[in-house]
């Protein structure tokens, strides 16, 4: 009986498909340029896009539901044959399942040219198939332990059918489908980022001079993910409520604290790392964002969706393991280049400038840079990163000295 790692070797079809991560890491990073450079245009013509969504609706659906359905998509299956040492799911599985992403992202572009229910349900299959393909390998590894991952999953795709609901009757952009979606995946990135961040950061820090170490996931962090998870169920079903507010800036200011157990003022010499910490903290800030925005006037509504979530924890927290996931397996180091540090610079600046078009709603430009920024940063990723998932793993040449 041939091994796991036997029969990954013996795998003899594309290198795209070999692993999740390849096809859904590299259509996550296209998706977020493609999809970046249409809402610009959008924005900068008039342009309507030739779905039934309107093109906020479906500005905030592409992001949210559809680039990060596909990282989820390429981080469990990569990461769930190593909690539950079963073979990964690999070629033409992958690739149907990939064309069931694919396809949503078209038929939502073009659904206006398709009768109402094609988009919906080419859209909603791709989670439902992955939700299905998950619980299997979970199940049949015997890892139940994982089994809050596939809830958050399954919860997303309900959220997602909210979503569309909503925007066909007119109500996507201020809806609970879309606060949803997004309390969901920062939800994910609390548990995983918990799990992952102080770890690779200890066994970074191990090989560093001796000083402070992330301090072990323990009962404070069940404690902040509890309240972090009440505040978001707070915000999604009341967002106006007073009651949100202080139960917002509560879960902002523990996970500050959390963060700051992680040792990242140690980790800025590896961008790899580095990157890991600042989009976490765009989790905390986006809880204080909620619970000061009804103080400030003009600026900010409760119910609005923070940017410091979409494009600040989202968006850096993916782009982070994109990256770092894309080096792992392909058998390259672990070690951030100049290309892969100015990749994560360049989106922080379209975080940052994003952010701060929301203090200065005046100031047009920095609406226009954000875009920019973005744009080169997924672009540059997009095209830097082609050979890792296109050619094979890199095997490392043995010492015969």
């Amino acid at each position: 009986m041939k091994t796991t790692s036997r029969q990954r070797r013996a795998y003899q079809g594309p290198t795209i498909l070999s692993l999740g991560f390849r096809p859904f890491f590299f259509g996550a990073g296209l998706w977020a340029l493609v999809a970046m450079v249409l809402w610009v245009v959008v924005l900068a013509t008039g342009w309507d896009i030739p779905g039934r969504f309107s093109g906020v609706d479906w500005h905030l659906h592409e992001f949210v539901f559809g680039y990060s359905s596909a990282v989820i998509a390429g981080f469990l299956l990569t990461a769930v044959p190593n909690w539950t040492g079963r073979m990964p799911v690999m070629g033409w599985p992958v690739a149907a399942l990939a064309g069931l992403w694919l396809a949503g992202r078209a038929t939502l572009l073009f659904s206006l040219y398709l009768p109402p229910l094609v988009a919906p349900v080419m859209d909603l299959s791709f989670i439902a198939a992955l939700a299905v393909i998950i619980a299997r390998e979970i199940i049949a590894g015997k890892n139940r332990r994982n089994l809050k991952v596939l809830v958050l999953l399954i919860l997303i795709g309900l959220a997602n059918g909210l979503f569309h609901y909503e925007a066909y009757t007119g109500t996507g952009y201020d809806g609970y489908g879309i606060r949803a979606g997004v309390a969901l995946v920062i939800m994910l990135i609390m548990v995983v980022g918990g799990r992952i961040i102080p770890s690779f950061t200890r066994n970074w820090l191990m090989r560093q001079p001796m000083g402070r170490l992330p301090v072990p996931m323990g009962g404070f962090d069940n404690a902040t993910m509890m309240l972090s998870g009440f505040a978001l169920m707070l915000w999604v079903a009341f967002p106006e409520s007073m009651a949100t507010r202080p139960v917002a800036a509560l879960a902002g200011m523990l996970n500050l604290v959390r963060l700051s157990r992680w040792a990242g003022d140690r980790s800025f010499r590896e961008p790899l790392l580095a990157i890991l910490h600042i989009g976490f903290f765009f989790v905390p800030y986006g809880f204080l964002t909620i619970a000061a925005g009804d103080f400030l006037p003009g600026w900010f509504r409760a119910s609005q969706i923070p940017h410091a979530w979409t494009a600040g924890a989202i968006g850096l927290m993916t782009l982070a393991m994109l990256t770092r996931t894309s080096l792992g397996h392909s058998g390259r180091p672990l070690k951030a280049t100049k290309t892969v540090t100015a990749i994560y610079a360049l989106v922080l600046l379209g975080v940052l400038t994003r952010i701060a078009g929301e203090f200065l709603p005046d100031i047009a430009w920095l609406l226009h840079a954000a875009a920019t920024f973005w744009i080169l940063g997924f672009g540059v990723f997009s095209a830097y990163f082609i050979p890792v998932f296109f050619k094979p793993r890199v095997q490392k040449t043995p010492n015969l000295r």
